[in-house]
């Protein structure tokens, strides 16, 4: 899903949970690495009550923070799905309203397509 035509954001976070750590670790690599993302953290000891297919579940999961741009958020958002083991993977987007300009410049920068010698 592309995100609303007048989102004129520099940056956009991305919220992800995952199951476990390795696939936290995974897909965080993987979405640097292909620079859909220019940064990723990841929130260990998250503790997640929701309903799922008529139950109400709980579970510890690692909640990812994905720092990247507007442009490139389609592509991040099919790629997260791919990765994904859940079957419907939470992603919401957070406009960056402000920041440092600084960050907000390496930021740009950092989200893009990867070149040759990227490698993963």
């Amino acid at each position: 899903m592309a995100l609303p035509s007048d989102a004129d954001q520099t940056a956009i976070l991305v919220l992800c949970s995952c199951p476990d750590e390795a696939v936290a670790i995974d897909i965080a690599r993987i979405l640097v690495t292909e620079g859909l993302a220019a940064c990723v953290n990841r929130i260990r000891g998250v503790q997640s009550i929701y309903r799922w297919q008529e139950r109400i579940c709980e579970g510890a999961e690692q909640l990812l923070m994905i720092k990247t741009v507007p442009a490139r958020y389609e592509a991040l958002e099919m790629r997260l799905k791919a990765l994904h083991p859940y079957e419907i993977p939470e992603i919401i987007v957070i406009p960056i309203v402000t920041g440092s300009s600084q960050y907000l410049t390496w930021l740009a920068a950092a989200a893009k397509a990867p070149t040759a010698d990227s490698t993963y």
